[in-house]
């Protein structure tokens, strides 16, 4: 994994929110008079790989019903996957949504973590080579804990033909790929891996081996 940016992120300039207030107002007009959609019919996120590399599935996670009423997504992956070489484990969670127009939208992972009780104590952008890719792709990875666990959380952000970490670019992004494509497909992709003995570079190295294993098959599996 390459080295993280530490400059702290600060909160949109006025002139930021004024702007994504613009475009949110022109993507809302956009919907309201357009007479159509191109909505994605892709392949059940059931069907993704058990077998990655050297990874492996070694348990479907469940949801809890009122959890998936909230998140409102079309198709759900969660599971667990194994590395036979190191014996580590990652967790792979995506929700996808075939449209963002009725008001579904994925849910900030750092919103939800609190409130599962975990506690950020990082929070940055890293950089990920990729397999195959000219350029890095931007993650969000945080640290979180609740009482003696740790882990280590990396998602961003997938569309038909890119990966964003901000939520404020993914805004901008929705209005542009909506206008141009007539799409608002996406899919958030989330990767939990543990922290052992407080060796974060550990836990690190192993969600970065698990994103570049799995990263192209995913993105060949969800819509193009």
């Amino acid at each position: 994994m390459a080295a993280a940016n530490n400059t702290p992120r600060l909160f949109p300039s006025k002139h930021a929110r004024l702007l994504t207030a613009a475009l949110l107002l022109q993507a809302a007009l956009f919907y309201t008079l357009s007479h159509g959609e191109a909505v994605p019919n892709p392949r059940p996120l059931s069907g993704f790989p058990a077998r990655i590399d050297q990874w492996a599935l070694a348990k479907e996670g469940v949801i809890e019903r009122e959890i998936l009423d909230v998140l409102r997504a079309d198709d759900v992956l969660n599971r667990v996957y194994s590395n036979a070489s190191s014996g580590e484990m990652a967790n792979l969670f995506v929700a996808y949504f075939k449209t963002q127009r009725t008001g579904q939208a994925p849910h900030s992972p750092k919103n939800c973590l609190p409130g599962s009780g975990w506690v950020p104590s990082v929070s940055e952008i890293a950089l990920l080579d990729i397999p195959g890719r000219a350029e890095p792709i931007e993650v969000n990875r945080y640290i979180v804990s609740r009482g003696d666990e740790s882990s280590l959380v990396l998602y961003w952000y997938q569309t038909r033909d890119r990966t964003i970490a901000s939520e404020y670019k993914a805004k901008i992004f929705l209005v542009l790929d909506s206008i141009r494509y007539n799409r608002s497909d996406t899919a958030m992709v989330r990767v939990v891996v543990p922290v052992r003995e407080g060796d974060t570079e550990r836990a690190a190295e192993t969600a970065g081996e698990f994103v570049r294993a799995f990263f192209q098959p995913l993105r060949a599996h969800l819509p193009g």
